[in-house]
């Protein structure tokens, strides 16, 4: 897959540059600097199909050593160095990886003393950093080289190549086949330990050869990264990016917003979240404006919001309104929206050019923003059309490697993910039967596909629970609902989908995240973290929902985690007492408690003492408010 890659990308254009800080590189030499830390690799002995884990974040450094491992014909296994040492241990040796590419000596030096105790490890490279910033231990026994080392040792074993004949009949790159592993991939499963997914040459070159249909970017784009580069998605992106010889620039979420501004890039690669940050960002930027200014930016975004729906009832593309209406009224609808859309037209191009023109300076993304990984909600999908910033939806997972679908340029249909990649079947079964269903119907997708995996590795039996004996691959998604694993069953035995309670709640600029869980299904996270060691803390007893559970939560802490309760903790027993309506047992714990009570405890009960009729109580609660002073 390399030579398809950077062999090819250079003649496309040589004066493309990556950006990291201060370090530029054209396609040309980045790909000499694989090639480099591809023959090092070699040097130190990596054989084909030996496994080598790439422990690291986002980087040109990261892209160079993973290419340079497939160039050898080795796998690589890759994870972000904020995983826990445990998990990354439980990688490492599931994969029986032989060595690791680390981020930096601060990783290193994380996870040295777990890894040296429980782990075999042939050598170690820094991807960052000095060695001369690692304990003196993993000096002594492990041996570390730096990414420049490495590098310097694959173009001085090069140059002697070159000049040795003999040498050069004994160079021989193993064949790589397109049905080889190219790296395992270790997904963030929500129960258990996360499982090695094994995705080949050809499932990677699949995304590359089809992407452009969803982005068809040209020499002298320019695409911002700040994924994490083992998470599929930002994998397979920038493997496109680079054979078509486009720029790339890194950033990081802090540095965003100064990047966007200043590299103006055409096209953004990321999550829903950093496009609701960007939507609060401007939300905010609204609100802080003189109250003219609000009043005339708020306006003629429902202005622009107005026109957009017209115009996506008029062109056909409106999934909200019902298909089986009849012809007459839907004729009605598409007369409504036309006359609406002429009137709206011209005050929405006014817009543009007095309030969203100055959005598009700051944000730059002159082509197109592309999203995935999750669920993209449907107002800040409706608001960036609205200011006419593209944003296309896409949909796959990590076992696809990973685009099943997305919105193409053409026919970005809001509320969708779009059209399947190109050679990508999908069906809808029902959930129980595993019956093929007709169209419109309620299922879960399946899709099958030259990007679809091999399978996860050492592990036939999850593989077989995933893909069919037709190499159908089932996704856990409910079309036209969401995720499977999403639906919440009522004791009546009806399903509730809880993205739609999500969507109205994420609306508002006070929710940054929410999840709905089912009422009997409260403690089931507190158990959980219970079960893998974690101490509750002060809020967990005041928020977890039941009053007797939270009691015991309360006792525990002393009996069990042999904490001793401070102010915070009984503080938010009394909250949890008097919300529930328990003013006698909140007033026993106040009396009781060895602190003095805070102002506003002692206002809350005295409240709802008011509120249910309880003077004489009130009376002694605001007693206790005096004894508090001023």
């Amino acid at each position: 897959m390399h030579s398809d890659i950077y062999f090819s990308s250079h003649l496309a254009s040589l004066l493309k540059f990556i950006y990291l800080k201060s370090i530029r590189f054209t396609n040309f030499q980045l790909e000499q600097e694989i090639l480099n830390f591809s023959e090092g690799l070699r040097v130190l002995g990596l054989k084909p199909e030996e496994k080598l884990a790439i422990f690291a974040d986002n980087s040109c450094r990261w892209l160079v050593a993973d290419q340079g491992i497939m160039a050898t014909g080795a796998i690589n296994v890759v994870r972000g160095s904020r995983s826990s040492v445990e998990e990354l241990l439980q990688i490492y040796s599931h994969s029986e990886s032989v060595a690791m590419v680390v981020d930096d000596p601060v990783l290193y030096n994380q996870i040295l003393e777990t890894f040296h105790a429980r782990a075999t490890i042939r050598f170690v490279i820094l991807l960052w950093g000095e060695k001369s910033s690692i304990k003196d231990v993993a000096a002594a026994e492990i041996p570390i080289y730096s990414y420049n080392e490495i590098t310097s040792m694959g173009h001085e074993s090069h140059t002697a190549l070159l000049h040795s004949e003999d040498a050069r009949k004994q160079y021989i790159y193993e064949t790589i086949s397109s049905d080889d592993v190219a790296t395992l991939v270790y997904t963030s499963g929500t129960t258990g330990n996360p499982k090695g997914v094994m995705l080949t040459h050809e499932n990677l070159l699949h995304q590359i050869k089809n992407l452009w249909d969803i982005v068809p970017a040209m020499p002298g784009d320019r695409f911002l990264s700040l994924l994490p580069p083992w998470h599929a998605y930002e994998r397979a992106c920038e493997y496109f990016i680079f054979t078509h010889g486009i720029e790339q620039v890194y950033t990081t979420i802090k540095n965003l917003k100064e990047d966007l501004q200043r590299y103006q890039p055409h096209y953004l690669i990321s999550v829903p979240l950093v496009y609701e940050t960007l939507y609060r960002g401007i939300q905010k930027q609204f609100s802080m404006s003189s109250a003219v200014r609000k009043l005339v930016a708020l306006l003629f975004l429902r202005i622009s919001l107005a026109y957009m729906e017209s115009k996506r009832i008029y062109e056909g593309k409106c999934l909200t309104k019902n298909p089986e209406q009849p012809f007459f009224l839907v004729s009605l609808d598409w007369l409504w929206a036309r006359i609406a859309a002429a009137i709206l037209f011209p005050l929405h191009m006014l817009a543009k050019k007095i309030v969203y023109s100055k959005i598009h300076s700051a944000i730059g993304i002159s082509k197109a923003g592309i999203s995935g990984g999750s669920s993209l909600p449907f107002h800040v999908d409706k608001f960036f059309e609205a200011i006419e910033i593209k944003v296309q939806n896409g949909y796959g997972l990590t076992e696809s490697s990973p685009v099943v679908a997305a919105r193409q340029p053409n026919c970005n249909v809001l509320g969708s993910i779009g059209h399947p990649l190109k050679h990508t079947e999908i069906k809808v079964v029902d959930a129980e039967t595993n019956k093929d269903l007709p169209y419109g119907s309620k299922g879960i997708v399946k899709a099958r596909g030259p990007q679809v995996m091999k399978g996860y590795y050492k592990n036939p039996l999850a593989t077989k629970q995933a893909i069919d004996e037709s190499g159908w691959l089932n996704t856990g998604v409910i079309v036209l609902e969401g995720r499977a694993k999403d639906t919440i069953v009522l004791s009546t035995g009806e399903n509730v989908e809880p993205e739609e309670i999500e969507e109205a709640a994420l609306r508002s600029s006070l929710v940054q995240q929410i999840v709905v869980i089912g009422q009997d299904q409260r403690l089931l996270f507190y158990d959980e973290m219970v079960s893998v060691g974690l101490k509750p803390n002060e809020v967990t007893c005041g928020h977890v929902g039941l009053v007797n559970k939270g009691h015991q939560l309360f006792k525990s802490m002393v009996e069990e985690y042999g904490l001793n309760p401070s102010l915070q903790h009984y503080t938010c027993l009394l909250d949890l007492y008097i919300r529930s309506g328990h003013l006698e047992e909140a007033e026993n714990i106040l009396n009781s408690m060895s602190f003095k009570p805070g102002e506003a405890i002692c206002a809350s009960l005295l409240s709802s003492s008011r509120r249910v009729g309880k003077s004489e109580m009130g009376v002694r609660v605001a007693n206790h408010l005096l004894e508090l002073g001023p």
